[in-house]
């Protein structure tokens, strides 16, 4: 059974999550059009699974941001594969390529991308660099947390960055949250008290904390944030409960070098990647992983407030490889009707 197939009976009857697969389709447009094109080029051009074939493969994955280490186990477990299943046309490699990616990614680990609730007060704490989407990401988080009938709250804790306190706020209004806030200049942690306080005392379900995503270096940044961290953590025993990583996809392997900066001073439970649907080189969430150790809990796969969609690997995988997986899915039914 194809990969494909088997994504669609695991989904089947239930609309909400073909919807989300059709969003990945869609958002990977950009990095599938390059990618696959590439690959089709590849199968074209040999008929049968060798040598040359799997160095050029190799070249195409890094070429995508794959990630050295990743790819590298990857064409180790695909020449296993292709030998024990004694796979000699390349026009069937596409569904082995995705099933590994699937594997490498999960590394047997179940559920890494849900995000974590308490049982009371859910602190989500968000960092990253400025420009990155961040505040944006908060919004539509807190509107789907909205939608899965949670009630949220929002800390504007950027107080460095000009206008940052005013755009979370209006974020906020949109959505139909409320935001803590004081002026801009202010001290974070002060925000970050106050948050948790109007938090406990209204009784919601998530408070969403912002942060600074640059202060006047790199020490200063990291000592906000820590100091930020301890604030929450003394007031919430156990919190923040999650610590999100807000990164650019389309800023490639800069993006890995920033998770390992934010990895350092705080203890990053997950990555929210933004901007997915603006890259040629969505093979970066697979780079992440690998590299980090950190799972991606959230993609960004447009401009709309529903288009942040849980991070599914084999949502992903098929957004990758869409119409190679489409095509053997045919093929594999053609012989079957036969």
């Amino acid at each position: 059974m194809s990969f494909f197939k088997k994504l669609k009976d695991k989904f089947a009857g239930n609309p909400e999550a073909e919807e989300s697969t059709e969003k990945y389709k869609e958002g990977l447009t950009k990095t599938r059009t390059g990618f696959t094109s590439k690959i089709n080029d590849l199968v074209a051009k040999y008929r049968k699974v060798d040598e040359d074939f799997f160095e050029e493969l190799e070249d195409i994955l890094l070429q995508a941001d794959v990630g050295f280490d990743t790819v590298m186990e990857l064409m180790d477990q695909l020449r296993y594969e292709v030998q024990r299943k004694n796979v000699k046309d390349t026009s069937t490699v596409q569904s082995v390529i995705s099933e590994k990616l699937v594997e490498i990614y999960q590394a047997g680990e179940e559920e890494i991308n849900e995000l974590k609730f308490a049982d009371d007060l859910t602190v989500i704490l968000f960092v990253g660099v400025n420009g990155v989407g961040k505040t944006t990401t908060i919004a539509k988080l807190a509107h789907r947390l909205k939608n899965e009938g949670k009630s949220v709250l929002l800390a504007a804790g950027d107080t460095f960055r000009a206008g940052a306190i005013e755009q979370l706020d209006i974020w906020g209004q949109r959505v139909g949250v409320d935001v803590i806030k004081q002026s801009e200049g202010s001290d974070p942690a002060a925000v970050m008290y106050d948050a948790v306080r109007a938090a406990k005392s209204r009784g919601v379900d998530v408070l969403i904390c912002d942060t600074a995503g640059r202060l006047q270096n790199k020490v200063n940044l990291m000592n906000e944030l820590e100091k930020v961290y301890r604030v929450i953590s003394r007031e919430i025993p156990g919190a923040p409960h999650e610590v999100l990583l807000a990164l650019d996809a389309t800023t490639g392997q800069n993006a890995l070098i920033q998770a390992q900066m934010f990895k350092e001073a705080t203890d990053v439970t997950g990555i929210v990647l933004t901007k997915l649907d603006g890259t040629a080189k969505g093979g970066i969430v697979l780079a992440i992983r690998s590299k980090l150790n950190i799972p991606v809990k959230f993609v960004g796969l447009g401009e709309q407030m529903d288009d942040l969609q849980p991070f599914d690997p084999q949502k992903y995988v098929y957004g990758l490889f869409a119409e190679g997986l489409d095509k053997e899915e045919e093929t594999e039914n053609a012989e079957a009707d036969k």
